[in-house]
């Protein structure tokens, strides 16, 4: 096994104290080599996820973070069910005051995916009107 994919095999999210737990400040990340599989045909999935947070205690580490993305890359996983766990796993171990992560999946098949799961109360965004009727 490379030093590499061991790496990735022994991923843990590696939680740092805030610094500066004091002030709201955002932190944004975006890793836009992410892959998995379809749970269906086994054909890769690429995306770009990211992610956006206001921390409250604790951030993450990034090098650990890019290392957790990675272990994704051979697990059969929905789009919804990727992003839900990345959000799940975050909030678990960061309990951001907020957070956002969103996957933005390439086109497969012609349609092309977007997941937002975020800690915001604000309303659900409203399709744009495509009947022409105004």
């Amino acid at each position: 096994m490379l030093y590499g994919e061991k790496k990735i095999k022994e991923a843990v999210l590696e939680i740092w104290d805030n610094t500066n737990p004091e002030r709201d400040y955002d932190i944004n990340i975006t890793f836009p080599e992410f892959t998995c599989l379809c749970p269906r045909s086994g054909y890769p999935d690429f995306a770009t996820i990211k992610l956006a947070y206001v921390p409250d205690k604790k951030v993450v580490e990034l090098k650990s973070f890019k290392l957790y993305l990675n272990s994704f890359r051979d697990v059969k996983i929905s789009h919804e069910a990727v992003v839900n766990r990345i959000y799940g796993d975050l909030e678990k171990v960061l309990g951001p005051r907020f957070m956002e992560v969103i996957g933005d999946f390439n086109p497969r098949g012609n349609v092309k995916t977007v997941i937002t799961i975020s800690s915001n109360n604000n309303p659900r965004p409203q399709m744009p009107d495509m009947s022409g009727s105004g």
